[in-house]
């Protein structure tokens, strides 16, 4: 399967996202050519490589040449989409990361889709950016997108048509809200409302430590020299192997039978946190005929010292187990479903040509807890809706 990976080094925007793109193989002229089925103009496209951190990128600037400021709703640029030329695949697309900006900003204001009006995204550099992202990944032939988590900053403020807002901004906060994130401490603007957007409209999520056969590398730059961080987005396109992955790890366990039972969920919960892919519990019966409990931990090589400085810390054992082993495991991901109890964050498991797709035990509690429904029943409510192919909204 053809993937783009978003690897958010300094965040995401729109003008980032292109940048990477053309950097990692799409003609400008071709990029262009596609954009002008959208029967707009006032506005030339500048492609520049630029050095960030002693790394070169492509910065892209959409130039306003001679166009007012529109505000415009999300039917007037839905209705720009549908009028053009393009493929239904790239309106489709467009019209979905548009969307997202609509549900966040209408939230944010207090309003409605239908009455959001849309300022710094609605105008003419936006659509340029995320119908032109829906064209490049047409032009490579992308099947999926992914992205690493998406890094925000913090501490600052950026001037807006609504004065000065927080950094990160709450639209983009609200438009990411269920998708990996990481909060820095550097106060700029690092993920643009369009560039969440982009990813939470058009990413399968996160995925990490997979094996690809990257074929090409695109960076797009930003506007800012931060000087601590490259202000890049970094973007792979690649091949992966979704029928399954072998891994090669460790398991990392020991005897204990003279600590308290009440800390042992604690401990599960310190593990996990430090990387180990599983822990648990097994009763076992130790020297002597006390009874005990085997620990175990299973995790990447890389994480020995870190895992076992935690057993070491944690419990009373003076000793550790540390034997390799192999693992193979299908291909799995997550996506957000629409369904009749709102987004609803599901995992796919991805064989061959199978998809399989199960409700998120966090998701379903959350819903159980929001509706005031036994827990069981929103299993079946969104199994239902999993099973009869429940498919995003259509634009109108």
């Amino acid at each position: 399967m053809k993937i783009a990976y978003l690897d958010t080094i300094a965040g995401i925007s729109g003008d980032m996202t292109l940048g990477a793109f053309i950097a990692a193989g799409v003609p400008l002229a071709q990029l262009q050519g596609e954009l002008e089925k959208l029967n707009l103009s006032g506005y030339l496209l500048k492609a520049e490589t630029v050095i960030r951190n002693g790394i070169a990128g492509i910065k892209l600037t959409v130039e306003i040449t001679n166009q007012p400021k529109y505000h415009r709703h999300l039917n007037d640029i839905c209705e720009i989409i549908d009028k053009s030329n393009l493929s239904e695949k790239i309106k489709d697309n467009s019209k979905k990361i548009f969307f997202e900006l609509a549900k966040a900003e209408a939230k944010v204001h207090n309003t409605t889709i239908e009455k959001i009006h849309f300022h710094e995204v609605g105008a003419l550099d936006a659509i340029v950016d995320i119908v032109g992202t829906s064209i490049c990944l047409d032009i490579l032939n992308v099947e999926k997108v992914f992205s690493s988590p998406i890094k925000l900053g913090s501490g600052g403020f950026v001037d807006t048509e609504h004065g000065k807002m927080p950094i990160p901004t709450p639209a983009t906060v609200e438009i990411l809200t269920g998708y990996p994130t990481l909060l820095t401490d550097i106060p700029f603007e690092l993920t643009t409302p369009t560039g969440a957007a982009i990813v939470k409209a058009l990413s399968g999520g996160t995925i990490q430590f997979e094996k690809m056969e990257v074929q090409n590398v695109g960076y797009g730059a930003g506007s800012r020299d931060m000087g601590e961080i490259p202000n890049l987005l970094r973007l792979f396109i690649a091949k992966l192997d979704l029928d399954s992955a072998n891994e090669d790890l460790v398991i990392i366990d020991t005897n204990i039978d003279d600590m308290n039972p009440e800390i042992y969920p604690y401990i599960i919960e310190k593990l996990l946190e430090a990387g180990a892919h599983d822990a648990y519990l097994c009763p076992v019966i130790m020297k002597k005929g006390r009874p005990g409990i085997l620990l175990s931990a299973l995790v990447n090589k890389s994480k020995i010292e870190a895992i076992s400085e935690i057993f070491f810390k944690q419990t009373t054992t003076l000793g550790l187990r540390i034997n390799e082993v192999g693992r193979k495991i299908l291909f799995r991901t997550s996506k957000f479903l629409c369904t009749s109890l709102g987004e609803v964050k599901v995992k796919v498991i991805i064989q061959g040509s199978n998809e399989r797709i199960t409700p998120e035990f966090e998701e379903c509690k959350r819903l159980a807890n929001q509706f005031k429904l036994p827990l069981i029943e929103v299993y079946k409510i969104i199994e239902k809706e999993i099973a009869s192919k429940h498919k995003f909204p259509e634009l109108k």
